[in-house]
């Protein structure tokens, strides 16, 4: 199975409970969602690429100007449109062609959803395309330390690694999600800023 069709099987909704999760990961999730609150002020425009349920810009809404949510699989997408206000909008596509013409005031791709994607490279461009000030793109990726505590959590998802390497691990079920070390984040982002979210994640805003 690739990636798509593990998500589209319903893999986010089952690693988002907290009853899956290792306590590395949910101290990630933790440091994270500080991150997310300390940098989304009011009235921005955010757009969130990889949105999955729409978890990120549902929890923000007060502090957005407009949200825009992107997703390429549209069970997620309905069903985050069914609870957002009128401000906060989802919407199917391609995280390498984003559906916007606008220009927002943060872009960002959370929770390794990067690490997850094929063409790093594309998505990088459209976030640099739709928020084109620099410091106005932001990343959250797994470190190499990340390794043991995910190993746990795809097997309680019912994924068991069956490969690791210094760049991913891979499930019996074709699952494939990727960590980093500075200097490969450095590689695919170019000029950036790093800084650590608990000691299995990077922040990466660029």
């Amino acid at each position: 199975m690739s990636n798509d069709a593990v998500y589209a099987a319903g893999l986010l909704n089952r690693a988002l409970d907290p009853a899956t999760q290792p306590p590395e990961i949910q101290a990630f999730l933790q440091a994270e969602w500080t991150m997310l609150r300390e940098t989304i002020t009011d009235e921005v425009r955010v757009i969130d690429i990889g949105c999955g349920t729409g978890r990120h810009l549902l929890t923000l809404q007060n502090r957005l100007g407009l949200g825009l949510g992107v997703d390429y699989e549209r069970s997620y997408v309905a069903e985050a449109g069914r609870r957002a206000p009128h401000h906060v909008h989802f919407v199917a596509g391609d995280a390498t062609a984003v559906p916007a013409r606008g220009v927002f005031d943060f872009a960002v791709c959370l929770t390794n959803t990067w690490g997850t994607m094929s063409d790093k490279a594309g998505v990088l461009r459209e976030m640099r395309r739709v928020a084109p000030k620099p410091g106005t793109r932001l990343l959250s990726v797994y470190a190499p330390a990340s390794v043991p505590p995910r190993r746990e959590w795809y097997s309680r998802l019912g994924h068991p690694v069956v490969r690791e390497t210094n760049e991913y691990l891979e499930s019996d079920r074709g699952f494939r999600s990727e960590h980093f070390d500075e200097d490969r984040l450095r590689s695919f982002v170019g000029d950036c800023l790093i800084r650590p979210l608990t000691a299995i994640a990077y922040a990466v805003m660029f």
